[in-house]
This record gives structure tokens, C-alpha cells and sequence, in this order.
């Protein structure tokens, strides 16, 4: 019988390792069994009776926080963070500095649609906009969404009041009232506005 021929190529290899009779080395198994007692101590030694003044000191109620609002029900105006609303629904198009994507998405910085008339600018962030848009001069064909049935009107207050008074624009305040009214008026509305067309006459 012609013995097997070894190639260089096989001489290169290693041998299979192999797993002794104690695979975990010694020291880990002590020091396993170690921290496992050094557990059991401590939890047998620690007191439960402590009074329990010496600990948080917060109520059940303080822990719990505000009962979070039903539904539909107005959220206070006051408590809404305009510019935490705008990190969470309109930073990804229009970018933290307000200045938008050139081509794409259009600016707020200096916008007139921002700066002017807040019952135009509500009904635009109400129902969106699809379409030729021009702002600053600039002619952007895209798409917006509809916030309408995502946020209650304070929170619409509360962002377009945080645009109108950001990276150099200076426009008044819009309150919740006028979010609501303009709601209401534009009630019968199912479908994003059709860009300049429908939204110069508002302007």
C-alpha cells in the first residue's frame, strides 16, 4: 500500500486543537466562586428595616410624573417646546439652521411665507403642500407633509412661533386660538395645497 502523500501545502497547517479535561482555567473558577459568596454575604448582612426617610424622599406622585394628556384633549400652550417640536418633525428637511437644502427643500431663514401673514403659514403646516413652491425667489417642486392630525393645535402654535422668531426672522407670535380657528375653517380640506397656485392667494 503506497503511503499518503504529503503536500507542502498540508505541511504548513497546524494541528487541530484540542480541548483538555478542564476546559475553564482555575483561577476562574475561584474567583467565580468568590464573587458568588462574597454575594450571598452581602445581601445576608444588608438591613431591610431602614427608616425611610434616609431614602429618595419623592412622593409616589412625583415619581410618576403628569398624567399624560387623553386624547384629544388641548395641551397647555405653555408647557410646549417649540424647538423640540421642530427637532422632531422638521429638522430633517429644513436643517437646524433653518437654512433648508438647496433645490430640495426650501429655507425658513428669512422666508417670507414665515415672516408673513400666521394664518396662511397654519394652514400651510395644517394640510401641506405639494407642487411648485416658490420661496426667496426660488422655485422648489417637491412635497410636504400634513402635521394636521399629528399635532394638537398648541404644539402648531408652539414650532411655527419657534420659526417665526429664529435665525434672523422676527414675526409675531402665533397662539393655539388661531391654530384652532384656522383648523376650523380649513376643516373641509383633504388634500395637501397645489403649491403657488392655491397658496399666492393666501399669501
Amino acid at each position: 500500500m503506497k503511503p499518503a502523500e504529503i503536500h507542502p501545502q498540508q505541511q504548513r497547517e497546524n494541528p487541530e486543537p484540542k480541548e483538555g479535561a478542564n476546559p475553564m482555567p482555575w483561577f476562574v473558577i475561584v474567583l467565580t466562586a468568590l464573587l458568588l459568596g462574597f454575594g450571598v454575604l452581602y445581601i445576608a448582612r444588608s438591613a431591610i428595616g431602614n427608616a425611610p426617610a434616609l431614602g429618595d424622599g419623592r412622593s409616589t406622585a412625583e415619581l410618576q410624573g403628569a398624567a399624560p394628556a387623553a386624547a384629544g384633549a388641548a395641551v397647555d400652550g405653555a408647557a410646549v417646546d417649540g424647538a423640540a417640536v421642530y427637532a422632531s418633525r422638521c429638522v430633517a428637511c429644513h436643517q437646524a439652521s433653518g437654512t433648508g437644502l438647496p433645490g430640495v427643500f426650501p429655507p425658513l431663514a428669512g422666508s417670507e411665507w414665515v415672516a408673513g401673514k400666521e394664518t396662511t403659514l397654519a394652514a400651510l403646516v395644517l394640510h401641506g403642500a405639494s407642487g411648485p413652491f416658490t420661496v426667496k425667489g426660488s422655485t422648489y417642486n417637491g412635497a410636504m407633509p400634513a402635521f394636521g392630525a399629528q399635532l394638537q393645535d398648541a404644539e402648531l402654535a408652539a414650532v411655527l412661533t419657534h420659526v417665526r422668531s429664529q435665525w434672523g426672522n422676527s414675526a409675531a407670535p402665533v397662539t393655539a386660538d388661531t391654530v384652532a380657528t384656522v383648523r376650523k375653517a380649513t376643516a373641509a380640506r383633504t388634500e395637501p395645497f397645489k403649491g403657488d397656485a392655491e397658496l399666492m392667494p393666501l399669501k
